[in-house]
């Protein structure tokens, strides 16, 4: 199927002002005023009200599902199709996290499999919270390397209860491995690191890249928002060169521990002055979402949502004002250009055609193309996921 979008405003993630989009198969075949092609297989769309933007790239979902601090009965639910695509998101990066005896890398990758089928697309990471890292090969360089979906390790815990306590020189080495693996395959063998609620925040990366050889764009540090104390760490994190990521799904307890609203501190570290090359949100999306008390006793759970991405992004320009092209690009180019994924996060000719529709008067969604295929019109899914109307 071949698509012509007519006169949408273009925020790719640069504004451009009104354009037509060519879309064929599954890239984007040209971008520029007044494209004109007919035939019986090209379907024109009139987008003059609406707002062109990349699709939504989410660096962090636990799409198979995620282990439950509460016990077995908590383990959360996996993710289906409808809830990436209804909220514009057309590339998931998935992860193991607390929890990798019941939920696998195996099962992680059947799940990329599926939803990849299904009509989006898909990468993970290796490892998990703890250190060693559990892999499906034995070497973290060789998942990288030899298995196609995997593009990093993560999440890999630190200051945090739950994880393994690692040393810096556990987390350099990890790194290195990291690192080859993504050179030698061309990937950006990131290292996704959760960062806990502990006093030492991000002390640990800043040990590694001062005893090291690793660069700090090697780590790509989420949770950040977590407090105000973590959220000045991270913004010191930025200046000795690494990105960091803001956590979208929250609850109203979380946030009155004092967790501060991705939007809210993305737009703070805007007015510090950080680029917004370093600066992402992502959903953790069908996660669980404990809350702790003091002696690190569980207290309260609720689970990730992957629409909660879609919602911060609104928040960010419509109660912080954030430019719509800083909006845009912390959840579409920014997080492509730090995990490589190269065909990702930017509409330009050549990429891969991923792309929402936004209605220009309220940023709802109205269409979105997953791979050159429309997935959602006027706001509903024309594509559903395997098992998701089944009574």
């Amino acid at each position: 199927m071949i698509y012509l979008l007519k006169g949408a405003d273009v925020y790719a993630p640069q504004h451009l002002g009104p354009q037509d989009i060519l879309l064929s198969g599954q890239q984007i075949l040209k971008i520029a005023p007044n494209i004109t092609l007919n035939g019986d297989d090209v379907v024109t769309i009139d987008a003059t009200q609406c707002l062109a933007v990349p699709g939504f790239v989410d660096s962090l979902v636990h799409f198979c599902g995620g282990g439950g601090e509460g016990g077995f009965h908590t383990r959360t639910p996996e993710m289906q199709l409808t809830e990436a695509t209804l909220a514009g998101v057309t590339t998931v990066i998935g992860a193991l996290g607390t929890d990798a005896t019941t939920r696998s890398h195996a099962d992680l990758l059947a799940k990329a499999k599926a939803l990849q089928t299904e009509g989006i697309s898909t990468y993970c990471y290796t490892g998990s919270y703890q250190l060693p890292p559990r892999t499906i090969s034995g070497s973290v360089t060789d998942d990288i390397m030899l298995i196609e979906k995997f593009i990093g390790i993560g999440e890999v815990a630190i200051a945090d209860h739950r994880s393994s306590q690692p040393s810096s020189l556990e987390l350099s080495r990890i790194a290195s491995q990291a690192r080859v693996g993504g050179m030698l395959s061309g990937k950006g063998g990131i290292v996704s690191i959760h960062v806990g609620d502990s006093h030492t925040m991000l002390s640990l990366l800043h040990e590694v890249i001062d005893t090291s050889d690793i660069p700090a764009s090697q780590f790509y540090p989420t949770h950040i928002n977590r407090n105000q104390a973590l959220l000045d760490a991270g913004v010191a994190w930025t200046k000795a060169g690494g990105a960091i990521d803001f956590t979208t799904s929250t609850s109203q307890q979380i946030i009155a521990q004092g967790e501060i609203p991705a939007a809210e501190a993305l737009a703070y570290c805007l007015r510090l002055g950080v680029n917004i090359s370093q600066l992402t949100m992502s959903s953790d999306g069908n996660a669980s979402l404990p809350v702790f008390n003091q002696q690190g006793e569980l207290c309260g759970l609720e689970v990730g949502k992957v629409n909660s991405l879609y919602h911060s992004f609104l928040e960010l320009i419509n109660q912080h004002h954030v430019a719509i092209e800083d909006a845009v690009a912390s959840i579409t180019a920014s997080p492509a250009t730090i995990l490589k994924l190269h065909n990702k996060g930017r509409l330009k000719a050549g990429n891969d055609a991923d792309l929402v529709l936004l209605n220009k008067q309220n940023l709802g969604i109205d269409k979105v193309f997953a791979m050159g295929k429309l997935v959602v019109d006027k706001g509903l899914p024309l594509v559903t996921g395997t098992f998701e109307n089944i009574p």
